[in-house]
């Protein structure tokens, strides 16, 4: 009996220093803090994890192969926290690529944010691509981004706009084996706008402290370019996508789709 009786001491000990600690989290005083959050993006193909010079399916019988690029433009990222107030990453520090050739042996691309004001945050959002009044301010808005996208092929030279997705590879269809695969899909000038912004929800709170790194894991599904929303056929012409006013945005509406918040790490 009295065994039992010190068990359930500790379990109620347990649980009132648990609550206390949800209670400090959410009442401590936060103001001027600053602190870092990682942003972990691991692309994927369905369940499979990604690899160039892999061959996944599709719908329709169709198969393909990224052999040189996997690329995407990411920008405008900011936070909400727990009483709704949303915190930004600052301009001229909030356009990043995620370059799979960047990848660590994990096949993870790493962003780093610094200056981010504590809080607990339970909401991530962020743009695909350049939204329109960063890419009209030319070099204001964009600063040293656009060097940055030219260096790895995602400004077109030949046409007004950034590349905001970038697939090279390989496709097999019905009637095609090994075609070539290309789908540089972004807007073009101002004429055409396939910016899109995606928000997620974390699956447990993200803690932003002086002394905390706490770390978002992001998968992104690469198949659902293709088989998304929309699913769209290589047959169809969707082996080559580029500027084309039906088929682009499509392709941004897909992108919309493929992320999602598999863990956080709260160290």
């Amino acid at each position: 009996m009295k065994q039992l009786k010190y068990t359930l001491v500790l379990l109620l000990c347990a649980i009132i220093s648990s609550c206390s600690s949800d209670n400090d989290a959410t009442t401590e005083n936060l103001t001027g803090q600053k602190g870092s959050i990682a942003l972990k993006f691991d692309n994927g193909v369905g369940d499979q994890n990604f690899a160039f010079n892999t061959t996944y399916q599709k719908s329709n019988n169709e198969s393909f192969q990224l052999t040189t690029d996997l690329k995407y433009i990411i920008s405008n990222v900011r936070f909400k926290d727990q009483n709704g107030n949303e915190f930004a990453v600052p301009e001229g520090n909030n356009m990043f690529i995620i370059d799979q050739d960047d990848a660590n042996n994990a096949g993870e691309i790493f962003l780093n944010l610094d200056n981010i004001n504590a809080a607990n945050y339970t909401e991530i959002t962020f743009g695909i691509g350049v939204d329109q009044d960063k890419y009209t301010q030319g070099a204001t808005g964009q600063g040293n981004f656009l060097t940055l996208a030219q260096d790895k092929g995602m400004f077109w030279s030949w046409a007004s706009g950034y590349k905001f997705v970038r697939l090279d590879g390989i496709y097999t269809d019905a009637t095609t084996t090994n075609g070539a695969l290309a789908v540089h899909m972004g807007s073009v000038g101002t004429s055409l706008d396939n910016y899109k912004e995606v928000t997620l929800t974390l699956p447990n709170t993200v803690l932003v402290r002086t002394n905390k790194s706490p770390e978002i894991h992001i998968k992104a599904d690469i198949l659902k370019i293709f088989d998304g929303e929309t699913s769209v056929n290589f047959a169809d012409g969707y082996n080559q996508v580029h500027t084309d006013a039906t088929e682009t945005p499509i392709i941004a509406v897909n992108m919309q789709n493929m992320f999602t918040v598999h863990h956080v790490h709260n160290d």
